[in-house]
């Protein structure tokens, strides 16, 4: 199993019309035929940690069953349709990967 987590620092000029449609975007990974599951959230109201970040906007956790699955995900049509439309949207995007 792999899972791929991304964190979204979105830009501070978007609307909340266009933060919606980023979210909806988001979920729409979920379609993908090599994901195995799909989360999407935004920070948890958890109490402040030092070693807690909540700067980022939207968080998104995929499972996928195996590296492979996650390398044709990443060439998905999908994928690759996501990355086109929103790209502009975001200031950061930061990736972890663990299996």
């Amino acid at each position: 199993m792999l899972i791929h987590t991304v964190l979204f620092w979105l830009n501070p000029g978007l609307t909340e019309t266009q933060r919606a449609d980023f979210r909806r975007g988001v979920e729409s990974l979920a379609a993908i035929k090599h994901v195995e599951k799909v989360y999407v959230g935004a920070p948890a109201a958890v109490p402040d940690r030092p070693v807690v970040d909540k700067t980022f906007a939207v968080g998104l956790t995929v499972i996928c069953r195996d590296v492979a699955a996650h390398d044709a995900c990443q060439a998905d049509p999908i994928h690759l349709a996501f990355i086109a439309k929103f790209k502009s949207c975001w200031t950061h995007v930061q990736i972890y990967d663990t299996e």
